[in-house]
């Protein structure tokens, strides 16, 4: 890999987590990392092991038991860029190694040494009359053995590998008498070498015999494999460390206290080096090497001085960095029987682009480093515990039975209880799918002051149309965006959304704020918080950029935790007028209604003001009935920003063409305000099929889009239309009688489905 291509960190993927597992193999084809036969095998499944290959594996074969083969991303080692497959079952893992990567990257990544590749093949020989004439027989005749060994593999000689050298040891026996044992010291290339040392052994051991006058015993080789070392390092300044309410010296520091915890008692040593070995074994399973060989040479390397500690070293550097080193023996192989036998494994290992063995083990010891940085600066800070209740929440709530639409509000409640048990999970699951049915808890106790929301919303007819100055129904969803304020000693403002990975420290100077920042900005600017330290942590119940309001509600939820912590007063209008300026700067030209329907949480007629300083027209509608829709969620972010600016430039290419259908959609909506007020869902219905038509003109829709709708309809929903932005995002059918058939259609399709009653 050049360095233009690692300069334009083809390992980062941002927001890689939220993609669909097709479009995530889609994006890393599209970056160069698969070939287009390994993006179709990833695809079709093509890659799995088989249970006709499986029986020639191992015996007994019943079987075969699937892994997941997640994605280490964000890897900078030794100047280039590396996306790591890792086979394991714990997603922390996989977050973990990625954020930790993240983190090193933006400070020049890891760098990684290591010696040859080199394997001890042992002899044992026992009965020897004479101790000293035999050890000093077979040095003499040294180059005479390793002739002899080499002779068995010319290949491996011929690629620059073989046996390199010889070493003779002495040990004491408990009930008398000596031992000796010859160290054969192979370099075995890019091979594990397992057999080929073994059989040199054997090959050697009538020769040792003669040399010697005792008797081989053993023949094997040694998975103390302290010949083929790998050191990996890494400098992170203290800067870089800041967050969660701690200071960067704090988390160094207390990072280079749990090391010290760790060098000095075997107790937390054995814990601390299972979690380096956590990242290790994923690589060598997802690359088909042996796991437990590598793991007993990891433990028997960090007891080599007659007590278990720690295999890595942080500590302070000059200029107070944090520095972290990691030795570890490392012998691992590139060639050999996995490859031929398990396709995914050659599948990784073109994937990880590694060409040579030595190189795959530095990678290896990059992501052991990375992975010990996770853990600690985790335990340091809020407790690993937190997480890792995350982590057996998220298998709970499968457990239970949460879908993949109430998954992420399960899993959060969940955590929020305290009683990670699948009978809670149970009931939040219920809980959840009332709400969203619109069937409210009378047992649900109101949600305590600290907390505030702001609501998702759907738009049922007049999407794009409302920023030209058309009307628009919008309606509020049992989706929300929860918000909580608390002060800290920080010295800033600092944001956490754990569920999409965003953990930021609000800039002071908007002059340098990203786009996020500068829309949520100006809330603390506007409010005059800025200068406050604070931590405000959000819970996005609303999918991020799927069309329904999530910034608007984010922005909302947000104004309401400081309103509520800091006790400004501020009205409901003031709150909508803040949330709308937080929109203009996210979309560019904001229509005003998410954050209306976000701030007031009613289904509602809206048009813009049509001059600056006006109102906006905002009607309540009363209906005489709750109307069963069911939404379909693509999957396909989508920023309304870029669909409204795709909008806006063709009307002014073409703005009397555009402004005649700005005004169908305007009429049309105005009639389903009728229909809607009539429960005339059959009018209601067709108004909305022709909407969809109009906004798909417009260029707006999206073949997921396109393919929801398809589904909507052939399974009875009397309409269907995108709602929002468009470009992806989502859909809203209307369904009075087979709302659970429509919603099950979407999900066999691969898609998520929410059945929601507006009224």
């Amino acid at each position: 890999m050049s360095a233009e291509s690692s300069s334009a960190e083809r390992s980062r993927f941002p927001a890689f987590y939220k993609l669909s597992v097709s479009d995530r193999v889609r994006i890393i084809h599209e970056r160069g990392w698969l070939s287009a036969e390994d993006y179709q095998a990833l695809v079709s499944g093509e890659h799995t092991l088989k249970i006709h290959k499986a029986d020639k594996m191992i015996e007994n074969v019943v079987g075969v038991m699937g892994l997941p083969v997640g994605l280490g991303l964000n890897f900078l080692v030794n100047g280039r860029d590396y996306i790591v497959p890792l086979v394991v079952e714990e997603p922390s893992i996989v977050a973990a190694l990625s954020s930790a990567a993240k983190v090193v990257r933006g400070t020049g990544g890891f760098t990684v040494e290591s010696t040859e590749p080199v394997l001890i093949g042992q002899v044992q020989v026992v009965d020897v009359p004479h101790l000293a004439h035999a050890k000093a027989a077979l040095l003499q005749r040294k180059d005479e053995l390793l002739n002899l060994a080499n002779s068995l593999h010319p290949q491996m000689v011929a690629r620059g590998g073989g046996a390199q050298d010889l070493e003779v040891h002495v040990h004491p026996r408990p009930e008398g008498g000596d031992m000796l044992v010859v160290h054969l010291l192979v370099d075995t290339r890019d091979a594990m070498g397992a057999n080929l040392v073994n059989t040199m052994c054997e090959g050697i051991a009538s020769l040792v015999e003669t040399m010697t006058g005792g008797r081989v015993f053993l023949r094997i080789l040694s998975n103390l494999t302290d010949r083929s070392m790998v050191r990996a390092r890494c400098v992170i300044p203290a800067e870089q460390l800041t967050g969660k309410g701690f200071t960067g010296e704090e988390v160094r520091d207390g990072i280079v206290l749990a090391n010290e915890f760790a060098s000095i008692d075997p107790y937390r040593a054995a814990t601390h080096n299972k979690g380096i070995m956590n990242g290790v074994d994923a690589v060598a399973l997802a690359t088909g090497n042996d796991w437990r060989a590598i793991e007993a040479a990891a433990h028997a390397y960090a007891a080599r001085g007659g007590r278990y500690t720690s295999l890595t070293r942080w500590y302070k550097g000059e200029k107070g960095e944090l520095i972290g080193e990691l030795d570890i023996p490392m012998k691992v192989g590139t060639v050999g029987g996995p490859l031929q036998s398990n396709a995914t494994v050659a599948l990784n290992l073109r994937l990880l682009g590694v060409k040579t063995a030595r190189e795959l083990a530095e990678i290896m010891g990059a992501v052991g480093l990375a992975q010990n940085f996770s853990a600690l600066r985790a335990l340091v800070t809020e407790g690993i515990q937190q997480g890792h209740m995350t982590l057996h929440a998220r298998s709970v709530a499968v457990a239970a039975g949460a879908t993949a639409e109430i998954f992420d509000t399960v899993v959060e409640r969940l955590v929020e209880s305290g009683e990670i048990k699948i009978w809670k999970a149970q009931e939040i699951v219920e809980q959840v799918r009332k709400e969203s049915r619109g069937v409210p808890d009378v047992t649900e106790q109101p949600a305590v002051d600290h907390r505030a929301c702001g609501h998702g919303k759907i738009i049922l007819l007049g999407e794009h149309a409302v920023v030209y100055g058309s009307h628009a129904i919008a309606a509020p969803v049992p989706l929300a965006v929860r918000a909580v304020a608390q002060d800290t000693k920080s010295g800033g403002v600092d944001m956490f959304i754990p569920r999409w990975g965003v953990e930021y420290r609000l800039h002071r100077d908007p002059a340098h704020r990203d786009s996020f920042q500068r829309s949520l900005g100006i809330i603390f600017d506007t409010l005059e918080l800025t200068e406050r330290s604070m931590r405000i942590e959000v819970f996005p119940n609303v999918p991020r950029a799927m069309g329904l309001g999530g910034s608007a509600a984010m922005a909302v939820a947000v104004i309401r935790a400081l309103d509520q912590h800091y006790k400004l007063g501020l009205s409901d209008e003031e709150i909508n007028a803040l949330a709308f300026r937080c929109e203009e700067v996210a979309h560019g030209s904001a229509s005003g209604i998410d954050n209306t329907v976000a701030t007031y949480g009613k289904p509602l007629l809206y048009k813009r003001a049509s001059k600056k300083g006006e109102a906006p027209m905002v009607r309540e509608l009363q209906l005489p009935k709750r109307i069963p829709l069911v939404i379909g969620i693509s999957g396909k972010e989508s920023l309304t920003a870029v669909t409204v600016g795709k909008v806006r430039s063709a009307w002014q290419r073409n703005p009397a063409l555009y402004d005649g259908i700005f005004q169908q959609i305007d009429g049309l909506t105005l009639q389903a305000m009728e229909a809607m007020q009539q429960y005339d869902l059959e009018r209601l219905g067709d108004l909305m099929n022709i909407c969809h038509g109009l906004l798909n003109a417009l260029r707006v829709s999206s073949w997921e889009v396109e393919e929801l709708v398809q589904i909507a309809r052939e399974h009875g929903a009397l309409g269907a239309k995108l709602t929002g932005g468009g470009g992806g995002g989502s859909i809203v059918a209307l369904c009075p009688q087979n709302r659970e058939k429509v919603a099950a259609a979407m999900r066999d399709a691969g898609y998520q489905a929410m059945e929601v009653d507006i009224g």
